[in-house]
């Protein structure tokens, strides 16, 4: 089996976004999707601290102090780019203003529940950020995660057991083993990494799931 690596996932969600949407990476795993956005597309990029228009990472030695995303990482700024207020950022987020919002995640329910913020542990130490704001403000929520824990534990889950970022607003997830669309119908399986079969990425991720790749490339999406 072929896992596709973290700048892989990032490629692919990259694929997924349309010319001229406004797109908000969070932090993490997220923001390496910044580095892979084709270049053909005008593709609008906000960070919640308050930058409309950011680009790619610095090349290495050439970082500004004074120019971060809400993860604090380096960044660039492209040709037209602004600055404004974080109030104003987060007004842009619950607005609908946000065409994409790209998450990481503990758990994601196949219905779309969102668990991204914190564990439950006794000594966990909760980090909601945006992330509320944007899951539920942005028209679509992709998340990007490994499918299993470290502990070989799916995070495709039916029912989230950890506190809750959101209801039934994530629609795809891009996993280092398929890509998954959710919904009221439960979990769709889009694509699968090379090597693998639907049967033995039904066995990792343990909850019921739907093989849509045929409909698919009969329709042409």
């Amino acid at each position: 089996m072929s896992r596709l690596s973290r700048e892989d996932m990032a490629r692919r969600v990259a694929q997924d976004i349309p010319e001229g949407a406004y797109v908000n990476l969070g932090i993490g795993l997220p923001t390496l999707v910044a580095n892979y956005l084709p270049r053909d597309r005008e593709i609008l990029l906000q960070s919640e601290n308050g930058l409309l228009g950011m680009g790619p990472a610095p090349p290495k030695g050439q970082e500004d102090g004074d120019l971060i995303n809400a993860g604090k990482q380096p960044v660039t700024l492209l040709t037209g780019g602004c600055y404004f207020h974080q109030a104003d950022s987060f007004a842009m987020m619950r607005g609908g203003h946000i065409d994409i919002c790209v998450l990481g995640a503990f758990q994601v329910s196949t219905r779309g529940d969102l668990a991204n913020w914190h564990t439950g542990e006794p000594d966990a130490i909760p980090a909601v950020g945006g992330a509320m704001d944007l899951a539920i403000g942005a028209k679509q929520t992709f998340v990007m995660m490994e499918l299993l824990t470290k502990q070989g534990a799916s995070k495709l889950v039916e029912t989230c057991t950890f506190p809750l970022t959101g209801l039934a607003c994530v629609s795809r997830i891009y996993t280092d083993v398929a890509v998954f669309a959710l919904g009221a119908g439960g979990a769709r399986v889009v694509e699968i990494a090379g090597g693998l079969s639907f049967e033995a990425l039904a066995d990792m991720a343990r909850v019921p799931l739907i093989d849509a790749r045929a409909s698919l490339r009969e329709t042409g999406a």
